[in-house]
């Protein structure tokens, strides 16, 4: 049972530096927004390509994401991977530890 108890441990700690990973590029393109960068710089392709979807998916099913000219789609973002982090991660880490 030991083999599977790391194996969830170790996909708990992938997941958690993925998400910690897509953090940072949400924050890196909210940055770099502000300063209206070339849009066909293959830095900002990247980054919109890696945001833009999640960013439409927030705008769409969450009715309050955009309030007049203010886009808070980032900041729900940040609290959706926050809240992965939180209950996603530590309940497979509590998992592995109850396998054990």
């Amino acid at each position: 049972m030991f083999v599977l108890s790391n194996f969830v441990s170790a996909l708990a700690e992938i997941f958690n530096s993925l998400l910690s990973i897509y953090s940072w590029v949400v924050l890196i393109a909210v940055l770099v927004s502000w300063v209206r960068p070339d849009p066909y710089h293959p830095i900002v392709q990247v980054l919109r390509s890696a945001t833009e979807p999640v960013f439409d998916w927030v705008r769409r099913h969450i009715p309050f994401a955009v309030l007049g000219a203010v886009d808070l789609s980032p900041l729900l973002v940040f609290f959706l991977i926050r809240f992965m982090q939180t209950f996603l991660v530590r309940s497979l880490q509590e998992l592995s530890y109850y396998l054990r």
